[in-house]
């Protein structure tokens, strides 16, 4: 199963690979990936309100479509991630303590 740390070490890979053309992971392109991100979100968004539920659901066009867009939100999640050196042991641990508040705050 493809986990964060898996996902890191990919997006390090392409982001090496084309470092000359994008220019690495620095803090200051954070901003940068971080809006990449919302904008690959609202074309996941625009899939649900242009086909719907169950077209995602039941169509596997729509469906692969659909998950291409959030793998591209997970790409440069971790994208910003990485620009300021968030490490996926940090993240898990930060996801269980906010997960454990939720799971107690109503």
């Amino acid at each position: 199963m493809l986990d964060l740390a898996e996902m890191q070490e990919l997006q390090k890979a392409l982001q090496e690979k084309y470092f000359d053309k994008w220019g690495g992971l620095p803090p200051q392109k954070a901003r940068e990936k971080l809006l990449w991100m919302i904008a690959e979100a609202g074309e996941a968004a625009q899939d649900i309100k242009h086909h719907g539920d169950k077209r995602i659901l039941e169509d596997p066009e729509a469906r692969t479509h659909f998950a291409e867009e959030m793998c591209d939100v997970l790409m440069y999640l971790n994208d910003v991630l990485l620009c300021y050196g968030i490490t996926p042991d940090e993240v898990e641990a930060i996801y269980r303590k906010k997960h454990d508040r939720n799971m107690n705050r109503w």
